[in-house]
């Protein structure tokens, strides 16, 4: 089943003020983002929030300092994802480069220690006798591995950006901007981020210490490429502020300046590094570093980001590569295992249900999160996919995906409240949460989670949007304009890359890849080539159809060549 999705026009308000260097449609594109000026579509490092009013920083930046001071031993815990190995590299190298000298890094294995800082991880890290944990992306909800550390005589500094429980674990120091009482006016910030802000505090802490030279301090911008790879990889929202960082790492990225690590996968990914987008890293960087920790280990992703060795990071690359092939042969063989079961679902009820919860004995716990959010794509409802957590195991790990109005963190809070012996871990955002429970569980669970569903969604919150920036002008079909939008960016979670919409004559077509359609399109007396990525569905496309689509330039045939990319498609 695939949700009819519905095609609606955005709102365009005052298209404001702007340079005569920014093209109309580009204003429109933005006024429709509510941005009617320049600072406010594309803002710059100078306009970065200070880190004023971040709570715990104070108490963080003391820890780190003294600690650099006595040249105790750092060690950096960080997380099984993109934005949890980025934060990992930015929090070892930018520790590095403000004058730390023992600073080493450790990550969780999924399957042998779960997620995050977790007592099984504690005993194993004793071996490096640190001094100082600082959690990356993760901790906030880690309790009991933060108490286990505190028990050997660790100093324990959290830095994440997930929402908190009802109490704070007993870290010697917080910064999580989402905390209560944090004063810091964006909420939005990705782990990297956080790590990024609290090594921007304490170089101001050393700075005013009399540490540097007027010469001699660090330049912390160098960090920026991994900054923009976890941020737009963790699909947090782009404010403005996020719109920076992630900008300005785009920016290093292009002009070739990025770590060998990151220059590597973009290679390997087949980008051109010279026009990368924020959409580059998310389809095609973000997946490869992200396999190493779904189906084998995050070390080996961290270690080609912290490299400075050009052929060790082709290799690793490389590795990393083929394991990211092997993780979507199996994420494609869980779909389709999820989308039968639902078929079974929906025929057993006669209904679809409001959410979904599916669970496989054979799934791989690294890739549930990937199955939930294809199927919440296909679907446009919550969905919670669960696979024990190693194999023959009788606990279950679980990775949920939400839709627009339905805050997933908030609906486990609900279950756990109702029902206190179902769940035992959870945390997550809005739309993305992970949890563990036991199997025997698992079907009470589902229904208290889809009884959850029922009280909160609407038909109108089950309707999937497909937002469009209008139609555009015969003229606007160009390269120029393509590129114009390509470049504008950075486009992506909260500030929408640009799409169209208009009636078209199909000229011809055919099947590429076995799944995509290949269309030639006709409009007023244009002949315009598109692709429909997995549009292929075995029923031979109507003479006329009404689609929504980006405009993008066409780097394959080159030239003024611009290609229609086709993200719904309706016959007339």
């Amino acid at each position: 089943m695939k949700p009819v999705a519905r095609l609606r026009r955005r709102e365009v308000a005052d298209a404001g003020l702007w340079p005569d260097s920014i093209p109309p449609l580009l204003r429109r594109v933005y006024a429709a983002r509510g941005a009617n000026c320049v600072e406010q579509a594309q803002p710059r490092l100078a306009q970065l929030l200070p880190p004023d009013g971040m709570l715990g920083l104070d108490a963080a930046t003391e820890l780190l300092a003294d600690a650099i001071a006595a040249d105790r031993h750092i060690l950096v815990v960080g997380d099984f994802d993109c934005d949890g190995a980025t934060a990992c590299a930015v929090g070892v190298r930018g520790l590095r480069l403000l004058g730390a000298r023992r600073v080493s890094h450790a990550v969780p294995n999924r399957i042998v220690h779960g997620y995050g800082l977790s007592p099984a991880l504690v005993e194993e890290l004793a071996k490096l006798q640190p001094d100082l944990l600082v959690t990356v992306d993760h901790g906030i909800a880690c309790h009991a591995g933060i108490a286990a550390a505190r028990a050997r005589g660790w100093k324990v500094l959290v830095t994440d950006h997930h929402l908190p429980g009802e109490h704070l674990p007993p870290a010697d120091a917080i910064v999580d901007p989402n905390q209560p009482g944090d004063g810091f006016p964006s909420k939005m910030l990705a782990g990297v981020g956080v790590m990024f802000y609290v090594l921007l505090a304490l170089r101001r802490r050393l700075r005013e210490a009399g540490a540097f030279g007027a010469d001699s301090v660090p330049d912390l911008s160098v960090l920026l490429d991994l900054v923009a790879v976890g941020t737009v990889a963790d699909l947090v929202p782009l404010d403005a502020n996020n719109r920076a960082l992630v900008a300005a790492g785009l920016r290093r990225l292009r002009a070739g300046q990025g770590g060998a690590g990151l220059r590597a996968l973009i290679e390997v990914s087949q980008r051109d590094y010279r026009r990368l987008t924020a959409a580059d890293i998310g389809y095609a960087v973000a997946p490869r570093l992200n396999a190493a920790g779904r189906l084998e280990d995050m070390a080996l992703g961290i270690e080609c980001l912290l490299t400075e060795n050009a052929a060790q990071a082709r290799d690793i690359a490389s590795t990393l590569n083929e394991i990211n092939a092997e993780r979507r042969a199996v994420q494609q063989q869980m779909t389709d295992e999820a989308q039968a079961a639902f078929a079974r679902v929906s025929i057993d009820t006669q209904a679809a249900p409001m959410a979904l919860c599916l669970f496989d004995n054979d799934w791989h716990p690294g890739v549930v999160g990937l199955v939930a959010s294809k199927m919440k794509e296909r679907l446009h409802r919550p969905v919670i996919a669960f696979a024990p957590a190693e194999p023959g195991s009788r606990q279950l790990r679980g990775s949920a995906r939400s839709i627009p109005g339905f805050h997933i963190r908030d609906a486990l809070a609900d279950v756990a409240a109702r029902h206190p012996d179902l769940i035992e871990r959870f945390g997550g955002h809005a739309m993305a949460a992970g949890l563990s429970l036991r199997l025997d569980a698992f079907d009470a669970f589902r229904d208290a989670f889809e009884h959850c569903a029922r009280l909160a969604l609407t038909p109108e919150l089950l309707q999937a949007d497909v937002l469009s920036d209008g139609e555009l002008h015969a003229a606007e079909f160009d390269r120029a304009h393509a590129e114009s939008l390509r470049d504008g960016g950075p486009w992506g979670q909260g500030f929408a890359e640009p799409q169209f919409d208009g009636e078209f004559e199909v000229l011809s077509w055919r099947v590429v890849g076995e799944r995509h359609l290949k269309l030639e399109l006709g409009r007023d007396g244009l002949r315009l080539n598109a692709i429909e990525f997995g549009g292929w569905d075995g029923n031979t496309p109507p003479p006329w159809v009404r689609i929504a689509y980006r405009l993008e330039p066409d780097d394959y045939r080159g030239g003024t060549a611009v290609q229609l990319v086709v993200t719904h498609r309706e016959a007339l």
